[in-house]
């Protein structure tokens, strides 16, 4: 790394920041969250025009990073997303850019989706089954937590009927089947956990011909697709039920390059989930250090409390190692690391363990204050909540990392 790389990458961050603080301050949040919509397009396509969505696309296809480590600057973005609780389809779009970048003849999507005039998300998760885009041994779970489909009444570790998991060579196969017919495919089978799917135009399809995952574009607008929203935690990055009966997709990866987007996919999703709760993290123990220096009991300020220092102190050393593990994964990745899928799983697993005790102490030690809606600590603790849950629980990642170390042995 290059000290103008390092100044690039500062500004960078330094501009997404104001752009952050300038168009969703925590008012604007509050009200998205209020409202019927998760985010304003326009907002998301001035993002698109600051890079947010160029970073994994090749130069020839338009794209390009600032520094030369896309995956680094992606973390940046998203840790300055989760500091201001901000909306928008960040981590799915580059989660599916991270698989069409390498696609042969999805060159005008990439562009659309680049340009933040087509709003693209991944449709991976499926009702009664865990992450399993992880590979390696599958193992049944519910729904993620902060999530829930309308009607959904199966108990925890219960799978939904019809969706028993079927092993392919890296250890799972998609319930959702495309089948060919003419010139194109008809996906039939149901998504959920879908982000920003009601205001999605298209689809990537993580599903199986038979013969292995394949994954498919379906435009949200097909005849044969219906989206559901659901109850989510987060009340700006917001989750669905997407219904396929019958729709047109158009195939984009099959066998082994459908195994190796969904790995590339899965790692995108992961690791900016985990640097989007870093970034939630910071700004909530940002908030309560001020609150603890500013609020007196007894005549002192609460911050001279050697108990209450204890507590920030533990809770400062869980967040900065939450941060050295999630932007050591990043690097891995712009390294082209053999430990990439290795390394985004210790981060997501510690990241997605530590940052909701930081953020539920935090709210602890505002007392009564920080239980309340008008607080804005719940919509961090919501958004990294929520984080815990999507692309890979800790529980789930671990499993990943003993099945990488057994197959190692």
């Amino acid at each position: 790394m290059t000290d103008d790389s390092t100044a690039d990458r500062r500004f960078f961050q330094a501009t997404t920041r104001d752009f952050l603080a300038g168009t969703v301050p925590i008012g604007t949040v509050r009200a998205l969250a209020e409202s019927g919509t998760g985010f304003d397009r326009g907002w998301w396509r001035r993002g698109a025009e600051l890079g947010w969505t160029a970073m994994l696309v090749p130069e020839e296809l338009g794209g390009g990073s600032v520094s030369g480590q896309p995956m680094t600057e992606l973390a940046l973005v998203a840790a300055e997303l989760g500091r201001a609780a901000a909306p928008g389809p960040f981590v799915t779009t580059s989660a599916v850019l991270a698989g069409l970048a390498t696609a042969d003849g999805a060159a005008e999507t990439v562009a659309a989706i680049l340009s933040g005039e087509t709003v693209a998300t991944w449709a991976v998760y499926e009702p009664g089954r865990g992450f399993d885009a992880l590979g390696g041994r599958v193992r049944g779970t519910a729904g993620a937590p902060g999530e829930r489909a309308p009607g959904d009444t199966a108990a925890p570790g219960v799978r939904a009927p019809g969706s028993a998991t079927t092993r392919s060579s890296d250890g799972w196969i998609p319930a959702t089947t495309a089948v060919g017919a003419g010139d194109g495919y008809r996906v039939t089978g149901v998504k959920d956990r879908v982000e920003a799917a009601d205001q999605a135009d298209v689809f990537l399809v993580t599903a199986t011909d038979g013969d292995g995952p394949v994954q498919l574009l379906v435009r949200a607008d097909d005849p044969g697709v219906t989206v559901t929203p659901a109850w989510t935690l987060d009340l700006t990055r917001r989750t669905a039920v997407v219904t396929f009966e019958n729709a047109g997709g158009t195939l984009v990866h099959t066998g082994d390059a459908a195994t190796k987007a969904v790995r590339a996919q899965a790692n995108t999703a992961a690791l900016l989930t985990a640097a989007e709760s870093v970034g939630a993290a910071d700004q909530a123990l940002t908030a309560t250090l001020g609150w603890l220096f500013d609020r007196y009991t007894f005549g002192r300020p609460l911050a001279s409390y050697q108990a209450l220092k204890h507590r920030m102190a533990d809770n400062k050393t869980w967040l900065e190692a939450c941060r050295a593990t999630a932007f050591a994964a990043a690097a891995a990745w712009d390294a082209g690391s053999p430990a990439t899928t290795e390394n985004v799983s210790i981060a997501k697993s510690y990241v997605a363990d530590r940052t909701p005790v930081i953020a539920q102490d935090c709210v602890q030690l505002h007392g009564g204050i920080g239980v309340t809606w008008e607080h804005d600590l719940h919509l961090y603790l919501r958004r990294i909540t929520l984080g815990r849950a999507l692309y890979g629980t800790p529980e789930e990642h671990r499993r990943h990392l003993t099945d990488l170390l057994e197959s190692a042995a």
